[in-house]
């Protein structure tokens, strides 16, 4: 029906253009973000779940970082309990020495001099190692040995390994710190120096029994070590774990957010052939009413 009130063709080939124009402009929109979601209407679900992975993604990107410091801090900590190892050998040796009859007292006097300084020293390592300006071993008091130092802490240190509040380790040494560091504690035993600061006669008086003491010390020690280099390796382990998932979980947010720039690209061609196409077909409608006026002629 020719009218010149209503042209259907003309309404018709507006509407297709605006729709066109709308999909266009998403496509292009899509193409120069590299995201096929740039807001909620474009995929309301899909951009919930894009945001949970994402949020897990950082959570876990954090994690990592929280098991690296994790792993430097034992480290630090170990290193620290490989020189006391050290100085306990030495002084163990010099107990041995003492203990001979060969040693004159004036060779006991010289020895427990030594013996005092390594006393001291291990004591300096013990109260002073720190990680983060926060004592590792004790908090000075040593005497009480309990204290506010990482390792000393009741309950162990918790380390936070995942993007999740319940994804944490502990790992609880203070139990043996505090065999080491109480006024009865193997180290203290082992030495005077380490507990009062001042000079003792392990050497000089009961040089065979402080043998015995450095023995137990030395045994104490490599157990606190071997306790620090299990949870370090288990971080090394929980580093690779977060790693993989990171990845995954990366990955997964990249198919639901990412655009196919192949599909789109061909998306947009079409909706600009069909814009010029319902461009022309709007042209040739409003035309018709040319046609009207010429019945009237």
């Amino acid at each position: 029906m020719l009218s010149l009130n209503t042209n259907l063709a003309s309404l018709t080939s507006q509407n297709s253009l605006g729709a066109t124009q709308k999909n266009l402009s998403t496509s292009m929109a899509r193409l120069g973000t590299g995201y096929r979601i740039n807001s909620a209407m474009d995929d309301a679900a899909g951009l919930q779940i894009a945001t949970r992975l994402d949020a897990q993604t950082r959570g876990m990107a954090v994690a990592q970082r929280n098991t690296q410091n994790g792993i430097s801090l034992m480290q630090t900590a170990e290193g620290a309990f490989k020189e006391v190892t050290d100085i306990l050998m030495r002084m163990k040796d010099l107990a041995t020495q003492a203990a001979d009859a060969t040693s004159s007292a004036a060779d006991k006097t010289s020895m427990q001099s030594e013996y005092d300084a390594l006393g001291s020293e291990l004591g300096n390592i013990m109260k002073n190692t720190t990680f983060g300006g926060q004592t590792l071993f004790n908090d000075g008091s040593v005497a009480t040995g309990a204290g506010t130092s990482f390792f000393n802490k009741t309950g162990g240190v918790k380390f936070q390994i995942g993007a999740s509040a319940a994804e944490t380790m502990t790992t609880d040494i203070s139990t043996a710190m505090d065999g080491l560091t109480s006024t009865t504690g193997s180290l203290a035993g082992a030495s005077l120096s380490y507990k009062t600061g001042a000079a003792g006669t392990e050497l000089t008086a009961t040089a065979n029994g402080t043998i015995t003491l450095l023995d137990t010390a030395l045994a104490s020690v490599s157990t606190v070590r071997s306790a620090l280099g299990a949870a370090s390796n288990r971080l090394d382990h929980v580093y690779n774990n977060l790693a993989n998932m990171s990845t995954n979980t990366a990955a997964a947010k990249g198919r639901i957010m990412d655009v196919d720039y192949a599909t789109e690209t061909a998306n947009m061609t079409s909706k600009q052939m069909l814009m010029q196409a319902s461009t022309s077909m709007l042209k040739q409608s409003n035309s018709m009413s040319q046609m009207v006026m010429s019945l009237m002629q």
